[in-house]
C-alpha cells in the first residue's frame, strides 16, 4: 500500500511540476525560474507539512511518506537544478549560475524556516 500511495502522490507532484513550468514560465529565458519556484515552494510545503499537519491530523506514516517523498519529492527537483547550473556555467554565465545555486540553497532554507514558523503559528521572521 505505501508504494502505491507514494507512486500516486509522485505522479501528482510530477504533473504539477510540469504544469507550473508550462503555465507560468517560458523556456526561452536565460534564468531557470520554474525550477527555482518549485524548489522554493516545495521547501515551504515540506516543512509546513512535516511540522504540524501530520501531528494535527494524526496521519499514518505511509500517508506522510506519500506526501513528503512522493508528492513533494517529485514536485521539487535537485537534479534539474544541477543540470541547469552546469548549463549556465558551460554557457559562460558563471555569476548567474552561482547566484542560482546560492538563491536556491539559501532560499530553500528560508522557505523551510517560514514553513515551520507558519505551521507553529509564529510570525514569519
Amino acid at each position: 500500500m505505501p508504494y502505491l500511495l507514494v507512486g500516486l502522490a509522485g505522479s501528482l507532484g510530477a504533473m504539477l511540476r510540469y504544469w507550473v513550468g508550462y503555465a507560468f514560465f517560458d523556456d526561452s529565458g536565460l534564468f531557470p525560474y520554474a525550477t527555482l519556484t518549485v524548489n522554493l515552494t516545495g521547501s515551504f510545503v515540506l516543512a509546513f507539512f512535516t511540522t504540524g499537519l501530520v501531528k494535527k491530523f494524526s496521519l499514518p506514516g505511509h500517508v506522510n511518506t506519500a506526501i513528503g517523498t512522493g508528492f513533494v519529492g517529485s514536485f521539487t527537483t535537485f537534479s534539474t537544478l544541477s543540470v541547469e547550473t552546469v548549463t549556465l556555467f558551460e554557457n559562460g554565465h558563471i555569476l548567474l549560475g552561482a547566484v542560482y545555486v546560492i538563491v536556491s540553497i539559501l532560499g530553500g532554507l528560508a522557505m523551510s524556516r517560514i514553513g515551520f514558523r507558519v505551521q507553529k503559528g509564529e510570525a514569519a521572521r
